[in-house]
């Protein structure tokens, strides 16, 4: 995935990985604290402690969320096929869903994400992500049970399903977006530079793969899913209506900002540059955008056979020397953290860190080092106030906090 006919794991690229299995029942309990750091950071704001706490130790958590509606519960997935349920600080023993039985997993495969739908609180639908036995990637959509500590496991419905020709760059993020749509994320089919046909999947649009999809999940008529009349490709011949952006490697972890509806995309590079891309609400918000991938990897070009037309840029990239594999993260509007209101954190995957910057085009600004660390931290997660989490590949889940 990082080489250039590589195919290192996401979530095995150091020997640091270490499975470890879950807690039950464990209060949260404060981690490490820094300051927010930077040439151009105010005297009241280098002064501003900035915190993890952890919330919970699990078996290779790889998301975290909330359900709308239900401040109580946290919602953390486990690569291998669970998802765990922290209901007022505690977390429960008894798995929320349990699919292992379905999912392959290992390496960038397994359970890779849930998102909960805008009317869940009524409706009791969420959506799953997860690497089928075959190696294939499935949506599927799933209700809450009688108790919301519990799904309902029969209640399986396929939404959508992808053939993966390798077992990496599965992207895997599932995201409802301020539309109130579901937003899919897919790499572009592995192996190593997007060697599958003669330009690639990134640049073919008969295909979902190396493209962030737009479509509305629920069954209409005999359809499993429909797609919005507004996406940038209904009606084009040859061209998927699902898709939204195009000209992605692997996003990996994307968000959009809840205060502007702004898109950020932290895609993973080849062998020289990790990205984060950007888009603007006001101006669409990614429809129709294509990143550039394969002819570029970051601002490098990679392939000169290629010319994609209207490439979008990255804001932010860094090379070899700053990690191995980004970790997309959000934008803060968490009114507890002011020094980092309305910076974007993320961070990588080999090297740790966490990393905070202004999103903007055509390059982002300020970027800083929050001098905290999660080892091999695999994503990034949103509560219903704001708050900010990180996974770590190693077990404990991380909530940032003012200290």
């Amino acid at each position: 995935m990082h080489g250039r006919v590589r195919i290192t794991s996401l979530l095995t690229a150091t020997a640091l990985v270490v499975a470890l299995a879950a807690c039950g029942d464990t209060p949260a309990e404060q981690a490490q604290t820094g300051p927010v750091s930077g040439p151009d950071a105010s005297p009241a704001q280098r002064s501003t402690a900035i915190g993890l706490t952890r919330i919970g130790r699990f078996d290779q958590p790889i998301y975290v969320t909330q359900a709308p509606g239900d401040r109580r519960r946290l919602f953390i997935v486990e690569q291998a096929g669970r998802i765990r349920v922290v209901r007022d600080g505690r977390t429960l023993r008894a798995p929320f869903l349990d699919i292992s039985g379905r999912v392959k997993s290992g390496g960038e495969q397994g359970l890779l994400s849930v998102a909960f739908a805008p009317d869940y609180a009524q409706s009791g639908r969420f959506y799953v992500d997860y690497t089928n036995r075959d190696g294939n990637s499935e949506i599927v959509e799933f209700r809450r049970g009688s108790s919301p500590d519990r799904a309902d496991g029969g209640s399986a419905r396929l939404v959508l399903s992808q053939t993966q020709p390798e077992a990496n760059h599965n992207g895997g993020l599932l995201l409802f977006g301020p539309d109130g749509l579901l937003y899919i994320g897919f790499g572009d089919g592995g192996g190593g530079f997007d060697q599958h046909g003669r330009i690639g999947n990134a640049q073919n649009l008969g295909t979902l793969l190396g493209k962030l999809l737009r479509i509305d999940p629920r069954q209409s008529g005999s359809r499993p899913y429909s797609v919005p009349a507004d996406n940038p490709f209904v009606g084009r011949a040859g061209a998927r209506p699902e898709i939204w952006s195009w000209g992605l490697r692997n996003p990996w972890r994307f968000s959009f900002d809840r205060d502007t509806g702004d898109l950020s995309i932290g895609d993973v590079g080849q062998n020289e540059r990790e990205e984060i891309d950007f888009v603007s609400r006001a101006k669409g918000a990614g429809r129709g955008a294509n990143f550039g991938w394969r002819e570029w990897e970051g601002t490098n070009r990679v392939d000169k056979s290629l010319r994609v037309a209207n490439a979008v840029p990255p804001v932010l990239e860094y090379g070899r020397d700053g990690g191995c594999s980004v970790t997309g993260g959000y934008v803060v509007r968490d009114p507890r953290l002011p020094a980092l209101q309305g910076r974007y954190v993320y961070a990588d995957f080999c090297a740790g860190n966490l990393l905070s910057a202004r999103l903007r085009t055509p390059r982002a600004t300020d970027r800083r080092a929050l001098r905290l660390q999660v080892p091999n931290p695999t994503s990034f997660g949103e509560d219903l106030m704001g708050r900010i989490y990180i996974t770590s590949q190693q077990g404990p889940v991380y909530r940032l906090d003012p200290r």
